[in-house]
């Protein structure tokens, strides 16, 4: 019954079902260990015949509640929760590649992430071959290699706001047999389920909408259990773990196989593990998260609307705008809403900017999105300050870009607020 819920009545009732007496809601436990009885219990948590709390590194009652939270919200088999969203990121990539290995990624990344492609993963002797994502597939296909593990995209670029064609790279992945790991940090599941489209696992910062009250940072992996391990490219998930006395993941787990591995090996072993504190505000923050969604997009779409005519802006990017390159897609992939983040081109180049940007009163200016509170960024005078100019437009931050991360508060105070910094840069 429960996987025929509406996602919003999923949100709301997850897979917690309190007996009697028990909170409502799932408490904190703020706790390292638990108790066991018998050595025999222990030695079957330690060679993974179960699954009960072990050590919080390893998982926790709290971080639990909203892994199958938000499994069930994005139609996974399993999720594990992480310390950041760059954590996820990395997890769910060093889980199936190792040094002498590679991925194909499409190039619009969150500069974070991309970051973690072209510097540090090479250290570890991972190469990444970057995409265009509007390329045809026969262009994606010679970046392919024999030692290719997987294909990155991101649902909703970012910075770029291009909504990624599922098809396309679902087509590509199925023909080169390789998995596709999405990041639908922007889109959240209430906009956009990426399993249903084609891909494979599916990440997120939870730092962003998923709190979105800008309080925890984190991140979680969502396992779709749908991709076939077996064939002899994935021995790390098809042979023997010597770790775990000759276990083998996919005989073992099936359909979890991938999200376990990563579980017992890598969060073992490199221990980003979350705060049960946090874990409890995810979790907290996803009842909410169908309401804020239709908000920030429905806000975010009105102020596009309203900057596409105002005479300071000389350009606006927003992908439920019919001038956007890929609003074709949004409308196959997002019919919800297009998430809460939109640019912008002010007239005046960067001094207008800086002045846009300091002159927003209800608007804060802070580094951050997905936030129920709207935020302001102008990433040529801030993030992006220690780059040259033709630095900074290489990597698609131009001198009159404005960032607006659209919140949750009456849109006509927002674009009040907006149009008096307008006004204002003007002069």
């Amino acid at each position: 019954m429960k996987d025929q819920w509406k996602i919003e009545t999923q949100a709301v009732q997850g897979n917690y079902q309190p007996k009697p007496t028990e909170p409502r809601t799932p408490a904190i436990c703020q706790s390292t260990t638990f108790k066991y009885d018998s050595a025999d219990h222990m030695a079957s948590l330690f060679d993974l015949d179960c699954l009960d709390p072990m050590y919080t590194r390893l998982g926790n009652p709290t971080a639990g509640a909203f892994e199958e939270k938000i499994a069930m919200m994005e139609g996974g088999v399993a999720a594990l929760a992480t310390s950041s969203g760059q954590a996820a990121s990395a997890l769910a990539l060093l889980n199936i590649c190792q040094a002498g290995q590679h991925i194909v990624s499409a190039s619009t990344l969150y500069g974070g992430t991309y970051s973690l492609f072209a510097n540090t993963l090479p250290k570890m002797g991972i190469e990444v071959t970057f995409v265009d994502p509007d390329a045809t597939i026969d262009e994606i296909k010679k970046a392919f290699r024999p030692e290719t593990r997987c294909v990155f995209a991101e649902t909703i670029g970012n910075p770029g706001l291009n909504v990624l064609d599922f098809d396309k790279f679902g087509q590509l992945c199925r023909e080169m047999r390789v998995p596709l790991i999405i990041d639908n940090t922007f889109a959240t599941p209430f906009l956009c389920r990426p399993l249903e489209h084609g891909a494979n696992v599916v990440i997120h910062s939870t730092t962003k909408y998923i709190d979105g009250h800008g309080t925890a940072v984190g991140g979680v992996i969502v396992d779709g259990g749908n991709f076939d391990w077996s064939g002899g490219k994935y021995p790390e998930l098809t042979e023997p773990d010597s770790s775990y006395h000759g276990l083998r993941y996919t005989e073992k787990f099936g359909p979890a196989a991938y999200i376990v591995k990563a579980r017992a090996q890598y969060m073992r072993d490199l221990g980003a593990t979350p705060a049960p504190q946090n874990a409890f505000l995810f979790n907290h923050g996803l009842t909410t998260l169908p309401l804020r969604m239709e908000r920030h997009s429905s806000n975010a779409q009105r102020i596009a609307e309203y900057l596409q005519q105002h005479p300071a802006v000389s350009w606006v990017n927003y992908p439920g705008l019919k001038s956007h390159p890929t609003h074709s897609l949004a409308q196959k992939y997002l019919p919800l809403g297009c998430s809460g983040v939109l640019t912008f081109g002010i007239a005046g180049g960067r001094d207008a900017g800086i002045k846009f940007m300091e002159g927003c009163q209800l608007i804060a200016l802070v580094v951050h999105v997905g936030d129920a509170r709207s935020c302001v960024l102008h990433p040529a005078s801030t993030t992006h300050r220690q780059l040259s100019e033709e630095q900074q437009k290489a990597s698609g931050v131009a001198p009159d870009l404005i960032r607006l991360s659209i919140g949750i508060e009456h849109c006509d105070d927002l674009i009040a607020d907006i149009d008096q910094a307008l006004n204002s840069s003007q002069r």
